[in-house]
């Protein structure tokens, strides 16, 4: 039996800004030996309930990227203020703090140390992945129904717990390098 397994691995504007913004949240109580990139020097006003918000907001977006990977940009650019409104309290400080937030991801994420980076990083990797999941999924008589999904995200999405659901897995770079032994498994999951 040929399998007829199909992976698209991309990395999110999306849930890379939340990644981003999570990150930023986390240094504001944390000591130099933990903090995560990026490194912002300001306090930034964010909400009381971040991160009950942010689970919400992660878990709204992610759901949408999984119907249609399309959505994905239409999100980060059309509707930012979804952004701001669930994670920032609402003041023209934070507004402006938040724009710079945004506008820092933007410049980042659109240069080659960014989106281009992350998703070369898991190059051979990733295809070490799907021969492997291929060969799993024919020894176990499975044939894929549709399109595998892999979000790529550049850093432990710490507030949040990742599931797999169908044909949709949301995976770190660390997942690739340190947690490589789990994937297999953890994609076989997707695929049903």
């Amino acid at each position: 039996m040929e399998n007829s397994l199909l992976i698209r691995t991309e990395a999110p504007y999306t849930l890379n800004f939340l990644i981003y913004t999570q990150n930023i949240y986390l240094n504001q109580n944390r000591n130099e030996e933990e903090l995560r990139f990026p490194y912002y020097p300001s306090k930034v006003a964010f909400k009381e309930e971040f991160d009950l918000d942010y689970k919400n907001i992660w878990d709204k977006v992610s759901q949408r990227i999984s119907d249609h990977h399309s959505n994905d940009v239409k999100i980060f650019y059309e509707e930012k203020d979804l952004f701001y409104q669930s994670l920032f309290v609402n003041n023209s400080d934070s507004l402006k703090e938040f724009n710079e937030i945004y506008k820092s991801f933007k410049v980042w994420w659109g240069s080659f140390a960014g989106h281009f980076a992350v998703e070369r990083s898991i190059d051979e990797k990733g295809e070490k992945l799907y021969v492997e999941l291929a060969s799993s999924l024919t020894q176990k008589g499975i044939e894929p129904q549709k399109e595998l999904s892999i979000s790529l995200v550049y850093d432990e999405c710490l507030l949040v717990n990742l599931e797999v659901s169908s044909y949709f897995a949301i995976l770190s770079i660390k997942d690739f390098f340190v947690k490589y032994n789990e994937l297999v498994h953890k994609l076989q999951k997707c695929i049903y």
